[in-house]
């Protein structure tokens, strides 16, 4: 138990996966211990969201490929996400979520989706193929982008009533105070990109010869893509650019 302290007081430290505490790092990790993963897998698969866990559906597709699970996926673009799901213990199903969909859900206006609007509507898609065909791989959670959109629970607070002496009341009337709004959540540009990172075991360095070698302005070999507490050292919109090509930048082969 001591390691697994260390390295959670070592994700939590770091910032890089928006784990902010020692103890959801340990948490996350336990769970990852639970499913046979290494506790250090915990801070790829999982996400804190608002309080819960969330599992990322890169993590699910992955589980649920190596249950002998299948995908085929008919459509991939801005527009919609569209797939089949098989599994010989829960049958076969076709998802699509289209933009018309999420703006029905009340999906669209977000910020992440109108940034993002394909990576979005794919994790909802693999959320829900894989939560009907195999919801084993799911572990019981949702993906981070479907925590993003529950609604936190309110916090009812009941004012301390002020009574005046000798006076005589009949009624004690409590103020019930609605909760403030939830704060931006953490699933920003540069959280996705490290998210993405990690996944697929993309070194950083070889991401900052990628965009070297595109000759990116004010981009050096000695560049770095965040700071030690996850703050992005670059600017968005080049972090955004390489999300948007990231199947490039993993087919990049760096001249050393």
């Amino acid at each position: 138990m001591g390691e697994i302290q260390q390295m959670a007081l070592a994700v939590a430290k770091s910032g890089l996966f928006g784990i902010k505490t020692p103890e959801a790092a340990m948490s996350l990790m336990l769970i990852s211990i639970a499913e046979g993963r290494h506790p250090a897998l915990a801070a790829r698969d999982y996400d804190i969201i608002q309080g819960r866990p969330a599992k990322k559906s890169e993590a699910m597709l992955r589980d649920f490929l190596q249950s002998g699970g299948s995908v085929e996926w008919h459509n991939l673009t801005d527009d919609i996400a569209d797939a089949t799901f098989s599994h010989p213990q829960g049958g076969k199903v076709r998802i699509t979520w289209d933009m018309e969909r999420a703006k029905t859900a009340g999906l669209a206006g977000r910020d992440m989706f109108r940034k993002f609007p394909r990576q979005m509507l794919r994790s909802r898609v693999v959320s829900e193929g894989i939560r009907t065909t195999c919801p084993m791989a799911t572990s019981g959670m949702y993906v981070p982008e479907e925590v993003a959109e529950f609604n936190a629970p309110k916090d009812i607070r009941i004012e301390k009533p002020v009574i005046k002496q000798d006076e005589e009341l009949e009624t004690i009337v409590a103020e019930i105070v609605e909760p403030e709004a939830p704060k931006e959540l953490p699933n920003s540009p540069i959280t996705m990109l490290q998210s993405m990172i990690w996944t697929d075991e993309i070194p950083d360095a070889h991401v900052i010869h990628f965009l070297v070698a595109k000759k990116v302005k004010g981009i050096t070999k000695d560049s770095k893509l965040a700071d030690k507490d996850g703050n992005p050292l670059i600017p968005d919109a080049i972090i955004n650019r390489l999300i948007e090509k990231w199947d490039d930048v993993k087919a990049f082969k760096p001249i050393l």
